[in-house]
């Protein structure tokens, strides 16, 4: 939670930082329930979606691990996520290209 509540509220560098650790912890399937459970998927597509270059790519290298969870998959799209990785895949720099490509093939 504390996390989740730094990517949201936290300044750009904390953003950044915390969007990276959730990504790295959305490596384990247990990590995925819990960041979700947390509130993380709104957070990360809002931070996909509207911050700079690097809260991008770590919040949509976040998404592309959390969707390895098939409900979390369903709430990304909820959330508006396609559309955000469709943007960054057309339109992001490479990072953000790739992070956003990974997550679309999930």
């Amino acid at each position: 939670e504390v996390l989740v509540s730094l990517a949201r509220d936290g300044t750009k560098g904390q953003k950044v930082r915390a969007a990276g650790v959730l990504r790295n912890l959305a490596m384990n399937d247990d990590n995925r329930v819990a960041i979700a459970a947390a509130g993380g998927i709104e957070v990360l597509v809002s931070l996909a979606r509207d911050g700079n270059e690097g809260q991008k790519e770590e919040a949509a290298g976040a998404l592309w691990n959390l969707a390895h969870n098939d409900d979390n998959s369903v709430a990304i799209a909820a959330a508006g996520g396609i559309e955000v990785f469709v943007s960054l895949a057309r339109d992001g720099n490479e990072g953000q290209k790739e992070e956003a490509a990974g997550a679309l093939w999930n």
